[in-house]
């Protein structure tokens, strides 16, 4: 399983995953015929990353991590292996095109790429976690 995926199913399939409901789509005609029954599709949801991230550091005691602007901590808390291998491959993951060296740059680019991804594929992510 890709280092990304893992981030991804320990933020969106947190047990205290704070979701909304997508809004339902309304018909061409303003309203729902009343002698139709409605299907019973699933609904997609929207998961709020900050929110979530919240919840599992409280749930550990809120560790002294900075998972809000930096890769190391964002997978201390996940309990996913922070080394320099790992970031390594996340970096080619999500195509980061720098020098896979650890350097600041490279893990600030981490950071903000995952907060990208995890927001293109469904969670609500504060601007102040993607810029």
């Amino acid at each position: 399983m890709s280092i990304f995926s893992r981030i991804k199913d320990a933020v969106f399939g947190h047990k205290t995953v704070a979701t909304t409901p997508a809004p339902e789509p309304v018909p061409a005609g303003g309203e729902i015929a009343q002698s139709q029954p409605a299907p019973t599709l699933e609904q997609p949801q929207t998961v709020d990353v900050e929110q979530v991230l919240t919840s599992i550091a409280a749930s550990k005691g809120n560790p002294d991590l900075n998972y809000r602007t930096s890769i190391v901590d964002l997978l201390k808390l996940l309990d996913i292996d922070s080394d320099l291998a790992n970031r390594e491959e996340l970096a080619t993951e999500l195509g980061y095109t720098g020098v896979k060296d650890g350097s600041a740059e490279m893990n600030i680019w981490l950071h903000k790429e995952v907060m990208r991804q995890l927001a293109a594929n469904g969670g609500t992510v504060p601007a102040s976690m993607l810029d």
